[in-house]
């Protein structure tokens, strides 16, 4: 028993304090099983290089609309499955009231569940820690996968996607909006980089296929959603990977992209502890003032960013 609470604690320590959408649990977990009961707790079995592990999950659903200095939902987790909040070998005699997942349709989605009070449990595992600009992992941190649990009632966050050209048509781009029951998804605050300070902050996460950096899916960037809006935008640029806070491999001086694609995967961190969501983007081809639909697009798609009132997403547009 001592092993098992060393080790809860040293995965506690190991984990982000942040938590802004469907809340990280483990990384590089297999074979994950989800139990619910009617006290609103979830338990998550999954194996690793170490063996089983069982960790119980209580206390968070849904989200809270973004307030400054307020806390956002965020679970209790108990690494030593309930022995540490129950003082029993708990996860023993957990059970299940486990019923069908008729939810909405997820990404990365590994367990669901339905529980008896009608709300929705789901696990998503996936490789959030990519490399941006395309590179392949160069290091194990890399290619892990996240292993991420929400809980929630309703519909999960919305991510509404366009894309367009930028700088008279010299560049492309793409643009959305993330919201959450009818309302904009933002935080307060980021690191200068562009990572989220708070509870509040969804990162989005753009894939890109089929580019410069080789066949397949490849991390392009990721970056955070707008205060007040919940709005983004993204230009595919040639960026400098020396610069801005990119990892990159040891010696690597060279520019990187423009990453542009046949088509792009944004994932979104849903807000509190509800799932993370995708949309998939047809790519774009260099633009033609010449041809009608290349302006007819433009114009439509420019039209529909502008009506979300963002002033950061207002420059290039043509």
């Amino acid at each position: 028993m001592r092993r098992v609470l060393l080790t809860a604690l040293f995965l506690l320590l190991a984990l982000p304090g942040v938590a802004s959408a469907a809340q990280l649990i483990d990384r590089n977990a297999t074979g994950v099983k989800i139990a619910v009961n009617a006290k609103g707790e979830a338990l998550l079995t999954y194996r690793k290089t170490d063996g089983v592990h069982h960790v119980l999950v209580w206390g968070a659903i849904n989200a809270i609309a973004p307030t400054e200095g307020a806390h956002q939902a965020k679970f209790k987790l108990d690494y030593s499955g309930g022995w540490g909040s129950h003082h029993t070998i708990y996860w023993k005699h957990f059970g299940s009231a486990c019923g069908r997942y008729d939810g909405p349709a997820l990404p990365n989605v590994v367990a669901a569940c339905k529980a008896p009070d009608g709300s929705y449990w789901a696990a998503q595992s996936w490789p959030q820690p990519l490399p941006d600009l395309g590179f392949t992992p160069w290091a194990p941190k890399f290619s892990a996968q996240w292993l991420e649990v929400s809980h929630w009632t309703g519909e999960p966050a919305r991510l509404e996607t366009g894309s367009n050209w930028v700088y008279g048509g010299r560049f492309q781009a793409l643009f959305g909006r993330l919201t959450y029951r009818g309302q904009p998804v933002y935080g307060f605050g980021t690191t200068r980089y562009g990572a989220p300070t708070d509870g509040f902050g969804s990162l989005i996460y753009l894939d890109t296929f089929n580019s410069v950096y080789g066949q397949g899916w490849r991390r392009e960037n990721s970056f955070v959603s707008h205060n007040p809006t919940g709005v983004f935008c993204y230009g595919f640029y040639p960026f400098d990977p020396t610069k801005g806070g990119y990892q990159h491999p040891p010696g690597w001086t060279a520019l990187r992209g423009p990453g542009t694609g046949e088509k792009y995967r944004l994932t979104a961190s849903g807000p509190g502890v509800t799932p993370n969501v995708a949309a998939i983007v047809q790519g774009l081809h260099p633009y033609d003032r010449s041809n009608t639909e290349d302006v007819s697009w433009q114009q439509q798609q420019s039209d529909v960013l502008l009506s979300w009132n963002d002033r950061l997403c207002r420059a290039g547009l043509s």
